[in-house]
Formats: C-alpha cells, sequence, structure tokens
C-alpha cells in the first residue's frame, strides 16, 4: 500500500489539483482569472526550462553513439513512423465527417471579422522553419526547430570529434542530466500551476465551445478521443503487447495533464521525455524522438487540419470526396503538421498554405482558423500524447523490444 501511495501521489496530486482548477473555473466564473498569473508563472519556467532541456537531451544522444548504422536505422524508422501515425490521424478523421457530414455551420461574414491576422506567407517566415539569423534566438521557443537541427549539429560534431570532443560529451551528458533534474524541480508545483491554468481555461473559454461550430467540434473532439484511448493503446500493444499497454497508460497522466493545461506539446517534451523512459524506451531513442517529435510529430494537427478542410469545403458548397481532394489534403496535413511546429504562428502558415493549394480566396482563412483555435487542446493532447507512444513503437522496431528494467 506504502508503494502504491509512493508511486502515485504525484499523479493524485495532479489530477486534484486540476479537477480544483476546474471547478473554481466552472463555480467563480470571469472571476476565477485572478489565478492566471500563478498558471503563467508555471508555464514560463517550463518554457524556460524546456530549450536547454532539449537542446541537451538531443546533442548528448548523438554524441553518444559509437558508429552510424544504428543511428541511420533510428531516424529511418522514426520518420517512417511519424508519417504512417500522421496518415492514419487524418485517415481517421476523414471517415468520421463521412458518416457525420459537416453542412452548412459557419457564418462567412463573421468569421472575417474575427480574423485580423495577416493573409501573407512570408519568405521569413519559410527561413525560419530552419534557421535563425542570431545565436541567441535559436534559445526562443518560437525557434525551436532551428534550435533542434542545432542540437544535432553539435553532437555530430562532438561524435566527429572523437577522443577531443570526449570532454565536451561529458559536459553535454552532464548538461542532460542536471536539466532532467530541474524539470523535476519544476514539476514539484504542477498541481498549483496547472489547476491555476485550468481554472482560467474553463472561465474564460469553456462557453466558446458552443455554438455555431459545435457540430464541428463534436466530430473533432469525437475522433480525438476515440484517437487518444484506442488508437493510441493499440499503438502501445503493438510496441510491447498487454505489458505495453499498462505501461503506456500508467506513464501518460503528467504528459496529458501538462499538454491540456498548457496547450503546448513544446512545454510537454520534459515530460514526455521522463515518460518515455518509464515506458520502456530506451534514453537513446527518446532522447531522439521525443523533441523531434515535438516539433515534426503532430497527430492532433492532422485530425484539426481536415476539420478545417471540410468546413472550408463545406461553407463555399465544394465535396470532400473525390481521389484528387484527398490526396491532397492528406498531403498537406504531413505538411502542415511540419509547418505547425517549425515557425512563430505556424497554424496560421498551415491554413494559408492548404487555401491556396485548394485555391479558396481569402474569406477561408477565418473560419479555419476559429475552429483550429476551439479544437487545440485536444489537438494538442494527441500531438503530445503521440510522440510517447511513436517512441515506443520506434523502440520496439529498432531494439526488438522494450526496456525492462524500468524504475517507475
Amino acid at each position: 500500500m506504502n508503494n502504491w501511495i509512493k508511486n502515485y501521489s504525484g499523479m493524485i496530486w495532479l489530477i486534484a489539483g486540476i479537477t480544483a482548477g476546474s471547478l473554481a473555473g466552472v463555480i467563480f466564473g470571469k472571476q476565477a482569472e485572478i489565478v492566471k498569473p500563478v498558471g503563467d508563472i508555471f508555464l514560463n519556467l517550463l518554457f524556460v526550462a524546456v530549450i536547454p532541456l532539449v537542446f541537451f537531451a538531443l546533442s548528448s544522444a548523438i554524441a553518444n553513439l559509437h558508429g552510424t548504422q544504428k543511428l541511420g536505422r533510428i531516424m529511418g524508422i522514426m520518420a517512417a513512423t511519424f508519417l504512417v501515425t500522421v496518415l492514419i490521424a487524418a485517415l481517421v478523421t476523414i471517415a468520421a465527417v463521412w458518416i457525420f457530414p459537416v453542412h452548412q455551420q459557419v457564418d462567412p461574414a463573421a468569421a472575417k471579422a474575427a480574423y485580423t491576422g495577416s493573409k501573407q506567407l512570408s519568405g521569413d517566415q519559410v527561413t525560419q522553419l530552419f534557421t535563425t539569423g542570431e545565436f541567441f534566438e535559436l534559445l526562443s521557443r518560437k525557434n525551436m526547430l532551428a534550435m533542434i537541427i542545432f542540437a544535432l549539429l553539435v553532437g555530430f560534431g562532438t561524435l566527429r570529434a572523437g577522443e577531443k570532443g570526449k570532454t565536451f560529451a561529458g559536459f553535454l551528458n552532464a548538461g542532460n542530466e542536471v536539466f532532467k533534474q530541474v524539470f523535476i524541480l519544476i514539476m514539484k508545483p504542477a498541481p498549483i500551476g496547472l489547476g491555476a491554468y485550468f481554472a482560467y481555461q474553463v472561465a474564460v473559454f469553456g462557453p466558446s465551445l458552443f455554438g455555431t461550430y459545435a457540430h464541428t467540434l463534436g466530430i473533432g473532439y469525437g475522433v480525438s478521443i476515440f484517437y487518444y484511448l484506442v488508437i493510441f493503446s493499440l499503438y502501445a500493444f503493438i510496441a510491447g503487447g498487454v505489458n505495453g499497454i499498462r505501461r503506456y497508460w500508467k506513464n501518460n497522466i503528467i504528459p496529458s495533464a501538462t499538454a491540456v493545461g498548457t496547450c503546448s506539446s513544446i512545454a510537454t517534451i520534459p515530460a514526455n521525455l521522463d515518460a518515455a523512459k518509464k515506458m520502456g524506451v530506451s534514453s537513446l531513442i527518446a532522447g531522439i524522438a521525443i523533441p523531434l517529435g515535438g516539433t515534426l510529430h503532430k497527430e492532433g494537427s492532422g485530425v484539426s487540419s481536415i476539420l478545417k478542410f471540410t468546413v472550408v469545403f463545406a461553407m463555399f458548397g465544394r465535396s470532400f470526396d473525390s481521389p484528387e481532394v484527398i490526396l491532397l489534403a492528406l498531403g498537406m496535413t504531413v505538411l502542415v503538421s511540419i509547418v505547425e511546429g517549425g515557425i512563430p504562428n505556424g497554424g496560421y502558415v498551415g491554413e494559408i498554405l492548404f487555401i491556396s493549394a485548394y485555391g479558396f480566396p481569402p474569406e477561408a482563412l477565418p473560419p479555419a482558423i476559429i475552429i483550429g483555435t476551439l479544437i487545440d487542446p485536444v489537438a494538442t493532447l494527441l500531438n503530445a500524447t503521440g510522440d510517447t507512444v511513436a517512441a515506443m513503437m520506434i523502440n520496439r522496431f529498432v531494439e526488438g523490444k522494450l526496456v525492462e528494467n524500468i524504475d517507475n
């Protein structure tokens, strides 16, 4: 009994904090906004810690490799896993919108009035997908993909340095361990921080989930919950059988709560790194797949993208059922899932890309943005927690099985 309490006390306190915060948001309404600064402080600490944590985790994982054959195998299997799972998420959503068709639900004039953003995709935004102009800009979470690419280069540079790079490799390993401990310290007050943030979200955004977009959101949330519970369990089974399912759900509480509470895949990376190792993923594969997955692997964005497509098609009286339309939608979904995590305001850029590809007028952009905003919490849940189960499958295909000796 004492061991059970010790193992699950963190989860119990976290769930209790989130429940209390949600109830406070329902009971006190707008007055609950007063606790938002508490949630912001917690969130800011996560965002500050995640940059060095991801840098050291990824660069040290590469630096510790011996030989490039295994790395090539890991990267190939990881790319295939990320691609296939995003496409499956899109196909499941397509099936759902065929079963529950999205008819004219959106007022184009009202949607246009709600949109105030830019409609242009600039060359600078494309450049920021891979690089920054100054070194210090790598320290911003808005340039996450550029930082990951730099971390990979540092890891490979250390590996190529051989004996001369051993001291620096030790520094990377030490930095990785230090920032894992920093994350543990930050997560100590997580029940309070996430509870405060949930109170704010329920108070402010709860009512916006009802209205003219309810039908589409009902499909989106239904598909997402099904995918989260059923498809992720299937993936965990592929990775490790019944034991894989048990490991995944036992260690998925904190990443799930962090994803929903922060609406950020990047903020969930530290929790995912810790959870993946407890799920039986090797430190090497977790250190590579989780940071890259946080930026490039977004199954929730796949669900969200298909919903946006169907809403815009319904608005303009076009059918979403021809092979050409579906194939282009799948291709755009993969592209959008990469773009959204790679540049500032990536969601807007992704929406611009698909609207341009299908030849829709600018009036199609606002409703797509509104749908994306309202479904963001559950999409982030899939984006973030899908990385750990993908890492489990990658570990299964690379190593043949999950790691047995796990300290839970």
